[in-house]
């Protein structure tokens, strides 16, 4: 920080008796979006490259990957398989992975559906250019034919072990006449578990559930799926989210705790959630996983019928909303939260659409390499942003000079930055008519906003904070902002 910051509220007669029994982890952020990029066709996915702040990748159903260079939309496709790829209805491009070690070995993983309508899961390796992949690269790991044309699947995800998951959708049609996600001979309406860094094109890692089971092919980690079209890991936790497109009545989420030995069967097409679906009535659920959350269709004022995950919220940029699960709907496009308790259920469920203006918008998620979340629709992605009074703090380095700016404040009126190195809690300011989301806080600065309610804080972190977390708040008369949980480097 500055010179300041060990000066407290003085002469403001704040009362900073942290209330330690209660926590402001589950405080909620007033949301708003905010375009980042537009000018895509059929986008349908986001993500980012390990540890590269600098670059957003969007995956188009037709077949290209567009990159979002500091803010500009590259015209370069970084990998382009409209050639390889049959698009239309559930069929596509529908999902792309880095690497953990892609700075090293520049390894990108797609699954597309080919011209045929198959699945296929491919790797392609970086070209001299960083922004372009390399299309003679292409290594085929997996095909997997397709009944019908709908409920591919298509999410793949590195796990924190290191294995690419996979996820597949039943094969299609209604109801999965085949029965195959119950079909452990089959790959389709599963969770798959690969090794890609031992073996072409991939190996099985030796603690996958049913190795050895005649029943249950060697790849399953789990079955009992209809239509996974995203799922998620937690970077904190490792526990893993999986969105189930549901048939006629319900849609519905599972989690699995990190650490799992895997090997659960989530229940299609016995059970649609946690209802009976086939038999209709008495089925045996024993030994079925129930979700954590599941709602009902509707057809009015806007029709729910498709849930589309997922992200969990570890940004910087809205410390108190940490852990926050985010998903939407493909129907009715709208934009909700929940915190997961641990025990399989659920608590906090939040409706963010009316806040943060996406509905219409809303077809996938994603996030970039600081975790914030962002929302992606056919042409466009927008960002979820704090709204209300805001503060936005550049990435630190201890010793180097940066300004932090507060938005939306009151006009002409004081703005005080405050910090803590204690983390999250719940102070009352009497004196403000506010609570403050920081433990222990600490005075660093005050400045009187413009007309425009704008106000500009400059800072220079000591070589004291380098490698630590601090925790960042602006506050005036009743009102506080988003709080900033700055690594600094």
């Amino acid at each position: 920080m500055n010179s300041t910051p060990q000066l407290a509220f003085s002469g403001l007669a704040f009362c900073l008796a942290s209330l330690f029994g209660s926590s402001s982890a589950s405080a909620q952020v007033p949301l708003t979006s905010e375009v980042v990029a537009s000018g895509f066709s059929q986008a349908l996915f986001l993500t980012h490259a390990p540890h590269d702040r600098d670059r957003l990748f969007v995956v188009q159903q037709a077949g290209l990957i567009r990159i979002i260079k500091n803010g500009t939309v590259l015209g370069t496709p970084f990998l382009d398989v409209t050639a390889l790829n049959s698009s239309g209805g559930e069929r596509g491009l529908l999902g792309m992975a880095f690497h953990p070690d892609y700075s090293n070995n520049g390894w990108v993983f797609v699954n597309y559906t080919n011209n045929g309508g198959a699945t296929v899961v491919a790797r392609y390796t970086v070209s001299a250019n960083p922004d372009v992949l390399d299309a003679n690269s292409a290594q085929i790991l997996l095909t997997i034919s397709q009944p019908y044309s709908n409920h591919n699947g298509g999410c793949i995800r590195f796990g924190p072990d290191g294995y690419l998951y996979i996820a597949t959708g039943d094969g299609g049609s209604g109801g999965d006449p085949g029965n195959r996600a119950q079909n452990g001979t089959v790959l389709l309406g599963k969770m798959l578990r690969l090794d890609v860094d031992n073996g072409l094109p991939y190996t099985i890692p030796p603690s996958n559930p049913f190795v050895g089971n005649p029943l249950v092919l060697d790849e399953i980690w789990s079955l009992g799926l209809r239509n996974p079209w995203r799922f998620n890991f937690d970077s904190l936790t490792g526990d893993l989210y999986i969105a189930d497109v549901g048939q006629n009545a319900w849609e519905y989420i599972h989690v699995e705790d990190a650490g799992s030995a895997g090997g659960l069967n989530y229940g299609w097409r016995i059970v649609e959630g946690t209802h009976c679906y086939n038999p209709s009535s008495g089925c045996n659920t024993t030994g079925l996983e129930s979700p954590v959350f599941e709602y009902a269709h509707r057809s009015s004022p806007t029709f729910r019928n498709c849930i589309i995950g997922s992200e969990v919220y570890r940004g910087r940029n809205m410390a108190t909303m940490q852990g926050r699960y985010f998903f939407t709907d493909a129907g009715s496009q709208e934009l909700w939260s929940l915190r997961y308790d641990g025990a399989g259920g659920y608590t906090d469920f939040t409706d963010h659409t009316a806040q943060t203006g996406v509905l219409g918008t809303g077809r996938s998620l994603g996030t970039d390499a600081d975790g914030e979340v962002y929302v992606v629709d056919y042409s466009q992605v927008r960002k979820l942003v704090p709204s209300g009074l805001r503060l936005d703090v550049p990435h630190l380095f201890a010793g180097v000079a940066e300004t932090l700016v507060v938005k939306n404040a009151t006009p002409s009126s004081p703005v005080y930055l405050a910090y803590s190195m204690a983390g999250l809690g719940s102070t009352p300011v009497a004196a403000l008519g506010i609570v403050m989301n920081l433990r222990n806080p600490v005075h660093a600065a005050t400045k009187t906003a413009n007309v425009a309610g704008t106000a500009s804080f400059a800072v220079v972190p000591p070589g004291g904070l380098y490698n630590r977390t601090i925790y960042l708040e602006a506050v005036q008369v009743g009102k506080v902002s988003n709080v900033v949980a700055e690594f600094v480097e």
